[in-house]
C-alpha cells in the first residue's frame, strides 16, 4: 500500500533572500526565495562574483545535468517479456541520473578549482554507468526478440546551465507563451528553499498573458457530453514517490511525491488484479481507476513531514505540501466523431516529468489562474491577482491505437488528436481526460511542484497519471452520456 502521511510544519531551517518579479502595471511583488546553509549562497557580491566563473561552458551557480530519454531509443515493437527487465534498468537510470546530479550540487566548489573535475568524478562515472544499463536492455531485448541498434549513443550525458535559452534544439520559448524570459534569473543561482529552483525567470503575471486557448468547432458527429468522477481532493493525504506505470516495482521510481485520488491500493508494486480489488476515493465505487501527479508546495522555509524522506528532502523537493482546494475529473468527447469505451488497465502519462531537459515535445501540463483559464501556460508559474487561485489543467490523450494498454515507452499506444479533433490514422477517439486542480496558493509565495532534482522544479515539467478501472458497466454508462449529448456524473 501507499505510503499515508499527516501533514505537519517543521521549524525553519533555511536562510531568506528577497527577490523581485517586476508584474504588469508596474508593481512589485516580493518573494522570498530559500536556499540551504549549506548552498551558501546569500546573494552577496561574493556570491555574484562566483556565479561568473564557468565550467566548460556551464555557468557555475546555474547547471544541472542533461541526458538523453533512453526510453525514446526503445523500439516501437518491443515484447512484452522484456519489458519488465527494461523498465528496471530505465529505474536504475534514472537512480543514476539523480546521483550525478547531487554530487554535483554538492561539488562546484570543486569544479571551480579544477574544470576536468565534473567530466573525470560526475560525468564519466554516469556514461559509464548508463552505458551498463543500456546493454542490459538491449540485451533483453534481444533474447526474445530483434535487438535495437544505436541505444548506445544515449548513454553520454552534458551539463547545461539553468540560464540557457529554452528555445534551442526544440526547447520551449517562454515567449511563445506570454512569458518575460527578460526577468531571467536576475542574480538567484539556482534558487528555491533546497538551492535547485525555482528561480524568478520561472514566474509570470497571468494579467501580461494573451488570451490563447482555441477548441477545434464541433463537426457533424461530434460527441459533445461529459462524465464526470467525483474522487476528492486528497483528503487522506495519500502520498508516495512511486510511478508503478513507469518504474513497476521500484519504490522511489519518480524521485518526487504524488498525490493520489481513486485507487487507494497504487504504489509502486499495485499490479492489475491489485487494482481491481483496491478501495477507492471516488463517489462511485464502479470507479476504482489511478488519478496521481506531483504534489505542489509552498517554499516558505518551513517543511513537510518527508523533509528526511525518499521523494522528498533526499531528492530536494522541500517545503510545505498543498492539498488542493478542487479536483475535477471530468471526461469529454470527440469534436468530429463518437467515442469508444477505454479498455480496462489502460495507461495514459500526459505532460513529461523531464521537458527541462527533455525539450517540450512532449510536455503537456498547464498552468493559470481562476478568472483567466482562457490564458494557459507550459513553461511559467502564474502569478495570480488578489481573490484568483493557481490552476493546473491535464489535458489526456484522447487517441487509442485500438490494442495496446500500455507501450514500450508509455506514450505510442495513445495519441493526441490533431488541431481540427482528427485521432491519428488506425487510432479511434476515446473519453479524454480534463483534470483540473485549483490551489489557494497564499498571497507572494513561492511555489513549485515536486521534480527530479535535475529539472530544477520547472513548470514545464509538470504531469499526470491515469489508469483506468472502471468497471464496464460504468464505462458503457460514460461512453453513452458523452456520444448522446448528456452530462453525467
Amino acid at each position: 500500500m501507499g505510503r499515508t502521511r499527516k501533514r505537519s510544519t517543521l521549524a525553519n531551517r533555511a536562510i531568506a533572500a528577497t527577490a523581485a518579479l517586476v508584474l504588469g502595471g508596474g508593481g512589485l511583488l516580493a518573494a522570498n526565495f530559500y536556499a540551504s546553509a549549506g548552498e551558501g549562497w546569500s546573494g552577496g557580491q561574493q556570491d555574484q562574483q562566483q556565479k561568473q566563473q564557468p565550467f566548460g561552458n556551464v555557468a557555475l551557480q546555474a547547471s544541472t545535468i542533461d541526458c538523453p530519454e533512453v526510453a525514446d531509443g526503445l523500439p516501437r515493437d518491443m515484447p512484452d517479456r522484456a519489458r519488465g527487465e527494461v523498465d528496471l534498468e530505465l529505474a536504475r537510470i534514472d537512480n543514476r541520473v539523480t546521483d550525478a546530479y547531487q554530487r554535483l550540487a554538492q561539488s562546484r566548489e570543486q569544479i571551480a578549482r579544477d574544470p576536468s573535475f565534473a567530466e573525470n568524478v560526475i560525468l564519466g562515472p554516469l556514461r559509464t554507468e548508463r552505458l551498463a544499463s543500456i546493454q542490459r536492455i538491449a540485451d533483453a531485448i534481444d533474447r526474445v526478440g530483434r535487438r535495437p541498434d544505436g541505444m548506445e549513443d544515449l548513454a553520454p550525458c552534458a551539463l547545461r546551465g539553468d540560464d540557457e535559452q529554452q528555445d534551442q534544439d526544440g526547447r520551449n520559448d517562454g515567449q511563445d507563451q506570454g512569458g518575460d524570459r527578460g526577468q531571467g534569473n536576475q542574480g538567484q543561482g539556482n534558487g528555491g528553499q533546497a538551492g535547485n529552483g525555482p528561480v524568478a525567470g520561472d514566474f509570470v503575471d497571468i494579467r501580461t498573458v494573451q488570451p490563447n486557448v482555441r477548441r477545434p468547432r464541433a463537426q457533424g458527429d461530434a460527441s459533445t457530453g461529459s462524465f464526470v468522477s467525483k474522487c476528492g481532493r486528497n483528503e487522506n493525504k495519500k502520498f508516495n514517490p512511486d510511478n508503478v506505470i513507469v518504474a513497476p516495482g521500484v519504490p522511489n521510481g519518480a524521485h518526487h511525491m504524488h498525490d493520489y485520488v481513486g485507487n487507494q491500493a497504487t504504489d509502486a508494486f499495485s499490479d492489475n488484479r491489485d487494482l481491481a480489488k483496491g478501495r477507492t476515493t471516488c463517489r462511485n465505487q464502479g470507479d476504482r481507476s489511478t488519478y496521481y501527479w506531483p504534489v505542489l508546495r509552498v517554499q516558505n522555509g518551513q517543511n513537510d513531514e518527508d523533509v528526511n524522506e525518499d521523494g522528498g528532502g533526499k531528492d530536494r523537493n522541500v517545503g510545505r505540501i498543498l492539498t488542493p482546494d478542487e479536483v475535477t475529473m471530468n471526461f469529454v468527447g470527440s469534436p468530429v466523431s463518437k467515442v469508444t469505451g477505454m479498455p480496462r488497465f489502460l495507461r495514459i502519462i500526459t505532460g513529461d516529468a523531464k521537458s527541462f531537459t527533455n525539450g517540450d515535445a512532449n510536455a503537456n501540463a498547464s498552468w493559470s489562474c481562476t478568472g483567466f483559464e482562457d490564458r494557459q501556460l507550459k513553461d511559467k508559474y502564474p502569478v495570480c491577482p488578489q481573490g484568483s487561485k493557481v490552476v493546473r489543467t491535464f489535458d489526456f490523450q484522447s487517441c487509442w491505437d485500438g490494442r495496446n494498454i500500455d507501450s514500450a515507452n508509455h506514450r505510442t499506444h495513445v495519441a493526441f488528436a490533431d488541431d481540427d479533433g482528427q485521432c491519428p490514422d488506425g487510432f479511434r477517439a476515446i473519453p479524454q481526460l480534463v483534470q483540473r486542480i485549483v490551489y489557494d496558493v497564499p498571497p507572494r509565495a513561492v511555489f513549485a511542484v515536486d521534480s527530479f532534482p535535475e529539472q530544477l522544479h520547472k513548470p514545464i515539467t509538470d504531469h499526470g497519471d491515469f489508469i483506468n478501472v472502471f468497471d464496464s458497466r460504468l464505462m458503457d454508462r460514460m461512453v453513452n452520456c458523452i456520444n448522446t449529448g448528456r452530462r453525467c456524473a
